[in-house]
């Protein structure tokens, strides 16, 4: 069963920074597109970011010049680095990633199960 795992979320200061990661399990044979999506309190979940398998990105104008996706293909991972935060980013971060767990088997979306970041003094 593959797994999207995350991390680095918290508690930060208004102007902080904060680095996410998440990394997928290793039964996969390829990790296509990967990318982060977030929920504010309410509200419905939004694209922050994504990222290609050949390092092509894309971004929310919401977050364009603070934030910042990168990826290590060989530990299937990705990162989001978040600069100067706002309250407003507040936020369940979730993972997303377009995965083949066998080589000509059909890509799949998988999600992780979230983690909070709280922006806030």
């Amino acid at each position: 069963q593959v797994q999207l795992v995350e991390s680095g979320g918290g508690l930060v200061q208004p102007g902080g920074s904060l680095r996410l990661s998440c990394a997928a399990s290793e039964s996969i044979a390829s990790v296509d597109a990967m990318g982060w999506y977030r929920q504010a309190p309410e509200k419905q979940r939004e694209l922050v970011t994504t990222i290609t398998s050949g390092g092509s990105t894309n971004y929310a104008d919401s977050v364009k010049g603070r934030f910042t996706i990168s990826r290590d293909n060989a530990k299937n991972t990705v990162y989001l680095q978040m600069n100067s935060l706002k309250p407003e980013d507040t936020a369940v971060y979730y993972c997303n990633a377009v995965i083949r767990t066998t080589t000509w088997g059909p890509r799949m979306n998988y999600w992780g199960k979230g983690t909070l970041v709280t922006v806030s003094s």
